[in-house]
């Protein structure tokens, strides 16, 4: 109980205020009454950098654009005097990160000690150029470039402001139709040729067929159909001759892709449909 009472009189006055009214800290969960007194900070342990400005350009650009100046008409003693303040700033902590800012700073003052000589006329008798001239092409064009960069920034970013979206689909959900083998077709054509000479009428004449007029009526009997059997465009009651000229009429409108001959799967019923034309 003594030892507890007397706690809190440990630290020394000026000392750090105390954590929990007890202690001054907690090292690993246990009460720390005192500072260490070998406890070595290095200088730089800490130690906080603001990239605020890209470059000297940007500072340079940042302290016409603030107390808006004319880029055209740049006050050099203003602004230099304002740049090398910031200059000295960063020298102090960080030689190898002003020695870009210095050599801007060696520019401004050269300019100004251009500005300060009385101006001597071209070869030409031409009025020389202005010394800020080259400085605020230079502004400008950086401007410019940071401000497309900004526009740029803005736009959506795949990661950052959306994700891909990736869909697998699986090849069972497909559906593939089958192709037609030659051979099934040929196997049709064979049985709807025989089943075409058991209707035959034992009427000799001579007729003239046309496989154009032929390919109209097979056009006709798909319009307005979705599909129609392969074995529903033959009329095997008038004969062999119409069959095989409907027949060849059919193989010529294939050939032209004026119809489409597809079959669900194998061995199924073939189905002729006229071909899809787009608009």
């Amino acid at each position: 109980m003594d030892a507890v009472a007397q706690a809190p009189a440990l630290p020394e006055a000026g000392a750090t205020d105390v954590v929990d009214h007890v202690a001054v800290a907690r090292l690993y969960g246990e009460p720390l009454f005192a500072l260490p007194t070998d406890l070595y900070i290095p200088p730089d342990a800490l130690e906080v950098f603001l990239e605020t400005f890209e470059g000297p350009l940007d500072l340079l650009l940042y302290l016409i654009r603030k107390q808006n100046f004319n880029i055209l008409d740049i006050p050099l003693a203003d602004v230099t005097r304002q740049y090398l303040t910031y200059v000295d700033q960063i020298r102090s902590r960080n030689l190898e990160l002003a020695a870009e800012y210095l050599l801007m700073a060696a520019m401004l003052i050269e300019i100004k000690s251009r500005m300060l000589l009385p101006p001597k006329r071209t070869d030409d008798g031409q009025e020389p150029e202005d010394p800020r001239a080259e400085l605020v092409r230079r502004l400008i064009e950086y401007e410019q470039m940071k401000a497309a960069a900004a526009k740029l920034d803005q736009l959506p970013l795949m990661g950052r402001d959306f994700l891909r979206v990736q869909v697998h689909v699986q090849p069972s959900d497909v559906q593939h139709w089958p192709d037609l083998e030659i051979g099934e077709l040929r196997d049709a054509w064979l049985d709807i040729l025989r089943r075409a000479k058991l209707n035959q009428h034992h009427k000799i004449a001579r007729e003239e067929l046309s496989v154009r007029e032929h390919m109209s009526i097979v056009l006709r009997r798909l319009q307005n159909r979705r599909f129609v059997e392969f074995e529903g465009l033959f009329e095997t009651g008038r004969g062999t001759q119409y069959v095989v000229v409907t027949f060849i009429a059919m193989l010529e409108l294939a050939r032209e892709r004026l119809i489409e001959i597809t079959q669900a799967e194998a061995f199924a019923p073939i189905y002729v449909r006229l071909a899809y034309s787009p608009a």
